[in-house]
């Protein structure tokens, strides 16, 4: 089932079930997919929709951050609602291990030997866990593996 549908039939049980907090996230995410859809000019590919999922993921987590510190309660409270809504759309996360894994695998596969070569390894490590980690763990990784 792709995305759509799931969210379109997400969105339909939010209704009934009358929890506005789900309805208006789902309304949000599948708005955000059709947006994207129209800009590419055709269906998306099961990584596109990741990527959209990611983005709208990651700007959550970013205004989390900043509320946070800006001591609003209400707004932190409505974002970590929302950011548990769009992690149940999201593929299973990697663990810490996994990704040290994957990053160990990648910077033998590219020959990188110093930190000189972080973007080499970045540029070849992010499409294999593109919306499966998150990007900070990931930076953090190579940094700390190419140290």
């Amino acid at each position: 089932m792709s995305l759509l549908n799931s969210l379109q039939k997400d969105m339909v049980a939010a209704m009934k079930a009358k929890d506005k907090a789900r309805l208006s996230t789902v309304r949000m995410l599948k708005a955000a997919v059709q947006n994207e859809q129209i800009s590419l000019g055709h269906d998306l590919s099961a990584d596109e929709e990741i990527s959209v999922l990611s983005r709208e993921l990651k700007q959550r987590k970013d205004s989390l951050a900043e509320f946070k510190a800006a001591g609003r309660d209400e707004a932190v409270q409505k974002l970590e609602a929302e950011i548990a809504v769009v992690e149940t759309y999201m593929p299973q996360q990697l663990s810490a291990d996994e990704v040290k894994a994957v990053v160990e695998e990648t910077i033998k596969a590219v020959g990188a030997t110093s930190k000189t070569d972080f973007g080499k390894v970045m540029g070849a490590v992010m499409p294999k866990l593109k919306g499966k980690a998150d990007g900070k763990l990931v930076n953090a990784t190579v940094k700390e593996m190419l140290m």
